[in-house]
């Protein structure tokens, strides 16, 4: 049974409650007040402009293509709940207008010469790899501070992120471009988050919402009577993942060589050419010259870039495997995913190894 929203003037009052505490956590952490004022207040600004889908969609003066993407979005909603065992709540049952392409900006920073990356930790979600900012101009003073310091920065907008079931999640305008099914596939895959969630392990948490996000849309076309997808977009990203990849691999190794810094930035600069040549190859010999990452692949190119890359799907073969080993329940699937995120994190590795193994083995 879905609860009821309350009043939007309930709503304040209990969110001017809660957010003294909230934000107390925040001015506890690593990180300046400056810094996490910013986010209480964004993700406060965020929850005050939330509105009932029911509501836009009953109302005959709202934009008629956004009243008609927004009924659709509630049928992949009621799936998720319904079908895939999703939370149920009001999270993507809401609305919110912000008036700009992103929600927020992620900063990304590595050295120089190392991939490794400037971790950031928060109470709720743990260390990550990024600090979001609310307001671009911010996310640009940032990165221009992280290069003063000498560091490669790469700064990426987000149309949507979740809370982790601490707030009801609203669909956002600016994930209002997309079509009606990549609108449906990030519903399932935050409501994944929502589902579970280990803290400091983003490539288990990633790669399990992916999963979820991947099964979730075959089984919602499925059950909509369409076709399987052809798979040929995700082919083409997971072969352009793969060439970011492998540079990545390159450029670990080179950067563990006793060079001087002149030649390692050359050998470093010259990796990303050959990035680029390979790139253009298989864009030509092997999509038909589909140039759909020409934009990022021309853009300038340093380590962070290359960060948010093997993220998402580091671990979706082994959580295919667990999928089908449970019979592709959805409640025995996400039990045992429980158990799998109760391991340490070393044993949780070699767990995951050998599921993965498996997949590739049948």
């Amino acid at each position: 049974m879905i609860r009821p929203l309350p009043s939007l003037g309930l709503l304040d009052r209990v969110l001017r409650i809660l957010f003294p505490g909230v934000l107390f956590l925040f001015l506890n952490g690593c990180a300046g007040v400056s810094y996490y004022g910013q986010l209480a207040s964004g993700q406060l600004q965020l929850l005050r402009a939330r509105e009932p889908i029911s509501r836009v969609i009953a109302d005959p003066g709202r934009d008629q293509l956004l009243r008609a993407h927004l009924i659709q979005s509630q049928k992949a909603r009621t799936f998720a709940s319904q079908q895939l065992r999703l939370p149920d709540n009001q999270s993507y049952r809401l609305y919110a207008d912000i008036g700009r392409p992103f929600v927020v900006w992620n900063v990304f920073a590595t050295p120089e010469f190392s991939l490794t990356p400037q971790n950031h930790c928060f109470p709720i979600a743990g260390c990550v790899a990024y600090r979001g900012y609310y307001s671009q101009s911010a996310a640009r003073g940032e990165a221009a501070l992280q290069r003063l310091q000498g560091m490669d920065v790469s700064i990426g907008g987000v149309e949507a992120y979740s809370t982790l079931g601490w707030f009801n999640d609203p669909i956002i305008s600016s994930m209002m471009a997309w079509g009606d099914e990549r609108l449906a596939t990030l519903i399932f895959h935050e409501l994944a988050h929502q589902r579970f969630y280990v803290k400091d392990d983003t490539e288990f948490n990633e790669s399990f919402a992916t999963f979820v996000e991947q099964e979730g849309t075959r089984q919602w076309r499925a059950f909509r009577g369409l076709a399987p997808d052809s798979g040929a977009q995700v082919q083409q990203r997971d072969q352009f993942i793969q060439l970011v990849l492998e540079t990545r691999t390159r450029l670990e190794r080179l950067y563990t060589l006793p060079l001087p810094a002149d030649q390692m930035r050359q050998r470093k600069a010259d990796e990303f050419e050959r990035l680029r040549g390979e790139y253009r190859q298989l864009r030509d010999s092997r999509w038909a010259g589909d140039k759909r990452y020409d934009a990022w692949i021309n853009a300038p190119m340093n380590n962070a870039r290359l960060l948010p890359f093997g993220l998402y799907d580091q671990w979706v073969p082994a959580f295919a495997a667990l999928f089908r080993q449970e019979g592709g329940n959805w409640v025995k699937f996400y039990a045992a995913v429980e158990q799998l995120g109760a391991l340490p994190v070393g044993e949780r590795k070699v767990a995951l190894k050998a599921l993965a193994d498996k997949i590739s083995v049948d």
